[in-house]
């Protein structure tokens, strides 16, 4: 009965749906993910959200489609479940909804000493930085390709320019994030596909209670609002800039960690996460 009563509301939107653009988005409900989905709304995008908070992801599309006129799609997965961007595909091919815009933005950190942190809960961070937005990406890119053309955000960190000790695994995986983006930015340029990487540093959210990092010097000083970080993601990927590292002093701790040795670089980031 839920099934078919799905099926008939997405059959009765089906015009709604075909003549707006729609924006996928994970991690929707709240920090960037959560500006992000105004924007995009704002904007006249329709809307899938995904995160795991569904009370959230119902009150924000309540809330988007009464203010918007837009129609907006809910699916509740949790990432770090291997199969859940195969589910996402699956039901939103079922539901005939095309995706014209994905961002990959769900994540967290596990922070602390390599050899003291949990080996599971680093590879379910995995899940969700690396695995969910490299199979989200597969699986999405030729539908988007077939439909003439599209965009990819995909949020990285300026930990992605940098090593960094006792948070070692996550900046590890925002590299992946940043060296990812490029590469297929570029071959799909021929494509009309553009890609984009936003890579913030520290940002007003949750994500710092989640980690437990919330005493760090990096979680207190310097941070941005999320509504302007995903302002400036969005500004860049609307105008396909390959990647956009938002706010003056994260451009400044970037430009200048690239001319400084890896030793170095570590040992910096290493205070910063102390």
């Amino acid at each position: 009965m839920e099934d078919e009563n799905r099926a008939s509301e997405i059959s009765l939107d089906r015009t709604e749906w075909e003549r707006r653009e729609t924006a996928l988005i994970t991690g929707a409900s709240e920090g960037i993910g959560y500006e992000l989905t105004k924007l995009f709304a704002c904007n006249g995008y329709n809307l899938v959200l995904v995160a795991r908070n569904e009370a959230k992801l119902n009150q924000i599309r309540e809330d988007l489609s009464r203010a918007q006129g837009i129609s907006v799609k809910v699916i509740v997965k949790d990432l770090s479940k291997s199969n859940a961007p195969y589910e996402i595909y699956d039901e939103l091919k079922k539901d005939g909804i095309r995706v014209n815009i994905l961002v990959n933005n769900a994540g967290y950190m596990v922070y602390g000493l390599f050899t003291e942190t949990e080996l599971s809960q680093e590879l379910d961070m995995l899940q969700v930085l690396v695995w969910s937005p490299l199979v989200l990406t597969k699986l999405f890119l030729k539908d988007i390709s077939r439909e003439g053309g599209g965009k990819i955000l995909n949020i990285g960190s300026i930990g992605s320019f940098n090593p960094g000790p006792l948070s070692a695994v996550y900046f590890a995986a925002k590299a992946f994030i940043l060296s990812f983006s490029h590469a297929i930015a570029e071959e799909l340029a021929v494509k009309n596909i553009t890609v984009t990487a936003l890579c913030p540093g520290g940002t007003r959210t949750q994500f710092h209670h989640r980690g437990n990092i919330e005493n760090l010097f990096a979680s207190k000083y310097g941070l941005m609002s999320a509504e302007k970080v995903a302002e400036t993601g969005y500004k860049a990927l609307m105008s396909n800039k390959r990647h956009v590292v938002p706010g003056i002093a994260n451009k400044v701790i970037v430009f200048t960690g690239r001319l400084a040795p890896w030793t170095f670089r570590a040992k910096v980031a290493k205070a910063f996460m102390s």
